[in-house]
């Protein structure tokens, strides 16, 4: 193995330590927090995006997860009053799904909250650090 492939592993097991570090801390701070989780978030994340709300493969697609796992979450959600599915008129096999006014708020609430704990966690880093880390994950991503 060269030098330089040696440095290169090294830095994906950084990576990867950053990462999980900050998502179990997430993770910890939304159950603490908010009593909620972080696939919940994500969920909701993505239909706030998606105000008019999509289908549940739609959405599973975009999380890069199984219908089984959206419809877990979505079920719960659901019981909630966060969200709410509707049948397709064109197609009776396809249901949409889309926050309710209850959760638009309840996410709005929770997003804030997961910015300035994402902010806390990052808090170490200025503006340049943040801006050269940035771009070097996107030259990064390019492969």
């Amino acid at each position: 193995m060269s030098e330089g492939s040696k440095r290169r592993l090294k830095l994906w097991i950084r990576l990867l330590s950053v990462t999980r570090g900050a998502e179990a801390h997430l993770r910890e701070f939304l159950r603490v927090r908010h009593g909620s989780t972080l696939p919940r978030f994500d969920v909701m994340a993505a239909l706030y995006r998606r105000r008019d709300g999509c289908s549940m493969s739609e959405l599973s697609r975009m999380l890069l997860v199984s219908n089984g796992n959206v419809t877990t979450v979505v079920d719960r959600l659901e019981a909630d009053g966060m969200v709410e599915r509707r049948p397709s008129e064109a197609d009776r096999r396809t249901v949409f799904v889309s926050l309710t006014p209850q959760g638009l708020q309840h996410f709005e609430v929770l997003a804030r909250d997961h910015e300035a704990e994402v902010a806390k966690i990052f808090a170490g880093l200025d503006d340049a650090d943040v801006d050269a880390l940035t771009e070097i994950m996107k030259r990064a991503a390019k492969r």
